[in-house]
């Protein structure tokens, strides 16, 4: 993608999975209820891939990974009002919601690396963490999101067998 939407964030996603094909899923401080997989931010000329490993090192600690696919495609989604008018205060700018390039990478570490403090150079977002299963993921994310980790669980499910 050479441009990004009018309004939209740009933003990468990992879907991280174990040797045993769970993959790695995080519940949020802000709503303890809400399961995702990380994601976040590319910064300024920042290449996707290596803001996939970014992002994964910086909320997980995890950084014995080896990226195995990539949803070949962006997929956008629309923040709801509220999502939008909080984070519109938190980020200090008005995104409509984010256009996402998912990584499936392998957790090539041990569990013990997981440290949901991260890298230590930006704020924990995640207060407890679980290997789940495809149904699990998308059970557990908040409803806006569930449409992107569906197509995100199709377009790898071949690695998830």
């Amino acid at each position: 993608m050479d441009y990004t939407p009018q309004g939209y964030r740009r933003n990468v996603g990992v879907c991280l999975i174990n040797p045993y094909k769970k993959i790695f899923a995080a519940s949020r401080f802000d709503i303890n209820s809400a399961w995702q997989m990380p994601q976040g931010g590319v910064d300024e000329g920042e290449d996707p891939r290596s803001a996939a490993i970014r992002e994964l090192r910086e909320d997980t600690g995890v950084s014995s990974v080896e990226i195995v696919a990539e949803v070949p495609y962006w997929l956008t989604f629309d923040f709801p009002p509220e999502v939008r008018e909080k984070l519109k205060h938190l980020w200090e700018s008005d995104w409509k919601g984010q256009v996402q390039k998912w990584f499936l990478v392998k957790f090539t570490g041990t569990d013990e690396e997981i440290n949901l403090w991260g890298d230590g150079t930006e704020e924990a977002e995640f207060g407890k963490w679980s290997w789940m299963s495809p149904e699990q993921i998308v059970e557990l994310a908040v409803d806006f999101k569930k449409p992107i980790y569906k197509e995100v669980m199709t377009a790898f499910s071949p690695y998830l067998q």
